[in-house]
This record gives C-alpha cells, structure tokens and sequence, in this order.
C-alpha cells in the first residue's frame, strides 16, 4: 500500500510517467508499475468515499469495500470500480506462464482510473 503522504494525483502521474517509458525499467515492468500505481490511487479513492461515509469502514477487506461501496455510490460506478480494481489485481501479479498486461490495456485502465477517481471524489 502507499504512504500516507502519497495522493492520488502523485499515483497517477507515476502511472503516466511510467506508461510514457521514462524509467529504465522493461515494458512488462513499467506495465505492472502503472497497474499498481492505479490500483493503489483507485483504492485511496474508495477508502475516503467509504470513511466519509461510515467512518472506520475503510479499515475492512477490499473485497468488503466493493459490496460496501453499491451503499454508498450510484450503481454503475460501483460496478465500473469493481471490475477495473479486478482487472489491475490481475495486471499487478506476475506469473510465470501468463503474459502480462499490454501498453494498450494499462492506458485503458488509466483512463477507466482517472474518470473513476474523478466520480468517487466528487
């Protein structure tokens, strides 16, 4: 998880510096970078919308805060955060016999992120 300094807007802009190829890192690297980097901003934006709304809610599972957040946000943007959160888990793991996530589908959860963060903060 992140530090308690780092923000959602510094979390993105790793993720976009490292799908740009700034670093030294390989592709596949900088992939699983971005992919954590949205997970975490995602996850940050999620516990404040559920802390604002019931305080200490944000200190349970993930998986809890997912049904916890149809309560708390419109339908839609529970099931969008949902199923983007699930596709970075996968992206954010490395096995050896599953090829990781592409460019093309970091930069489509980067932008699935930052409208999310934008719904979830408003």
């Amino acid at each position: 998880m992140s530090t308690p300094t780092t923000s959602v807007e510094e979390l993105l802009l790793t993720a976009d510096q490292l799908l740009a190829a700034r670093t030294a890192a390989t592709a596949a690297g900088r992939h699983r970078g971005a992919s954590l980097a949205l997970r975490t901003a995602l996850e940050l934006s999620i516990d404040r919308v559920l802390d604002a709304a019931v305080p200490g809610l944000a200190d349970t599972t993930m998986r809890a805060k997912m049904l916890c957040l149809h309560c708390y946000t419109a339908a839609e943007t529970a099931r969008r955060t949902n199923a983007v959160w699930a596709h970075l888990c996968l992206g954010c793991h490395y096995h050896q016999y599953e090829i990781g996530p592409t460019h093309d589908q970091v930069r489509a959860w980067r932008t699935e992120v930052g409208e999310l963060v934008g719904t979830l903060t408003t």
